[in-house]
């Protein structure tokens, strides 16, 4: 595990919109596609609205990337909270990325049913492309979740299935997520995280006991170990451990 420490914003966007440019780059001189796993939030917008800026999305052959997402909100895509409408308003849309190859989740079809679809659309990408997501990119909530993974939902101890719907009481709302069987299928994972809000829990996440339950982004734990949090001073103020 590697964690990155950044002294203020804008530190924090451009090292992490150039990380991303940088594996894209890398990865599409050896392979043909280079998949990459979308995340919502608040967070990523500053880095997707940098992502779009010509001197990155230039440098990027957007034609041969595959884009996903690790979890939706259950509204239309054109809805506020949607997270594939922030992503396409800050960044897909500027970009020439060709439209079949932006894999959304249906956050406007019954909640089962767009989860089904999804682990399908999942499974025969990864069967085509394998072993697994070439960059996932996750954030974390003050409550220590990750993706759609709450505190205390069965969703955190799924071995099966690689795509959920599930009901999380505490926001009285149906979430899409894909499950930590998926989002530890990657080559590469980063974590953005920013803001003191966050601080207590990610010393937790990061130097506490395993308590995925109470702390689900512990349980993103890569099969290749390629793990890496990109995060601001103010959430870090907290930590003990090593950083950079």
């Amino acid at each position: 595990m590697h964690i990155k420490v950044l002294e203020d914003q804008a530190s924090f966007v451009n090292y992490a919109a150039s990380r991303i440019a940088q594996m894209a780059i890398a990865t599409l001189e050896v392979n043909p596609t280079f998949s990459l796993v979308l995340t919502g939030g608040s967070t990523p917008v500053p880095i997707y609205e940098r992502l779009a800026h010509p001197n990155f999305a230039n440098a990027i052959d957007w034609q041969r990337v595959r884009i996903f997402f690790g979890d939706e909100r259950c509204v239309p895509p054109d809805h506020l909270d949607s997270n594939f409408g922030m992503a396409h308003k800050t960044l897909l849309q500027h970009v020439p990325i060709p439209e079949e190859q932006i894999h959304r989740l249906k956050g406007e079809m019954n909640p089962q049913s767009a989860a089904l679809e999804y682990e399908t659309t999942v499974r025969t990408f990864l069967d085509q492309h394998p072993p697994g997501f070439d960059l996932m990119l996750l954030g974390m909530g003050d409550d220590g979740h990750a993706a759609s993974l709450f505190p205390g939902t069965d969703a955190i101890n799924e071995k099966e299935r690689w795509v959920i719907a599930h009901h999380v009481d505490k926001l009285d709302a149906w979430r899409l997520t894909m499950t930590p069987p998926l989002l530890n299928r990657s080559e590469n994972v980063m974590f953005i995280v920013t803001g003191s809000s966050k601080s207590a829990a990610l010393r937790q996440v990061l130097e506490g006991d395993f308590q995925p339950m109470l702390y689900p982004a512990q349980i993103i734990r890569p099969d290749n170990r390629m793990l890496t949090w990109v995060v601001d001073s103010a959430a870090a103020e907290e930590l003990t451990i090593e950083t950079e």
